[in-house]
């Protein structure tokens, strides 16, 4: 009897030792600071994802090739793939909500250049943004405020990724030139309302406009380093100026 009490002594102490250790493992375990983040000094890549943790994409930074295409009410544009390097921002419901993208090229004797940090309205495209452009010496850059309806750009977005994944040719032409003047005319594409900065005649320009787009209003120093104030009627005729001789200067 001794001998089996003993026996079973020694088996309750080892399995309290084994106990003891286990339960210290796994405290020190959890006390154990969490890994540093990689760090790199330098490294090459195509395309970089920013997700949720459900793997939702809130940013994309890409080369052209690898960028990805626009998200309009769900509808992912596949035809729009590669088309735009830079970086494409994605609200919380997974549509494209804005970006920052930009390119250069010389062609034949031809320079061209376009970049712009951009911000969509809900449902819609942009409504402000700061943008630069060139065409050989014709330059413009500066803020730019767009008028969007509060209809939902989704309905669009579909019949013109419809269109665009036709054949190439005369009819796809056609069909896009179509549906973008149906746009136009509804008022769902928007109207250019302000715009601050510099015109393509090197003029400084504040230009103010009216709900179709039409500028009302025209601040400016011209490449002449004239200042002007106009006032315009809806036809873009010049009802009051400052000077009273002032030329209608550029409106873009």
């Amino acid at each position: 009897m001794d001998h089996k009490i003993a026996r079973e002594l020694r088996i309750l102490k080892a399995y309290a030792l084994v106990s003891v250790l286990l339960f210290a493992a796994l405290f020190f375990l959890g006390m154990k600071p969490k890994e540093a983040p990689t760090k790199f000094e330098e490294i090459d890549v195509e395309r970089i994802n920013i997700v949720e943790k459900d793997g939702k994409l809130r940013l994309a930074i890409s080369n052209r090739d690898r960028s990805p295409g626009p998200i309009i009410g769900g509808l992912y544009m596949k035809a729009r793939e590669g088309t735009r390097p830079g970086m494409i921002f994605f609200n919380d419901k997974g549509d494209e909500c804005g970006g920052m993208t930009w390119e250069s090229r010389e062609k034949d004797g031809v320079i061209s250049a376009n970049a712009g940090l951009m911000f969509d309205q809900y449902n819609q495209d942009q409504t402000v943004g700061l943008t630069y452009s060139q065409r050989n010496d014709v330059r413009s850059s500066g803020l730019r405020v767009w008028e969007r309806p509060l209809v939902p750009l989704a309905d669009f977005a579909r019949r013109l990724s419809e269109v665009e994944s036709m054949k190439d040719g005369p009819e796809k032409e056609a069909a896009v030139k179509r549906l973008r003047q149906q746009a136009l005319e509804s008022g769902l594409s928007g109207v250019a309302r302000v715009f601050v900065g510099r015109g393509t005649e090197n003029e400084a320009v504040v230009s103010l406009a009216d709900t179709k787009g039409q500028p009302r209003i025209l601040l400016s120093v011209d490449g002449t380093d004239v200042p002007s104030l106009q006032f315009l009627d809806e036809n873009g005729k010049v009802v009051y100026s400052l000077p009273a001789d002032a030329v209608p200067g550029p409106r873009k």
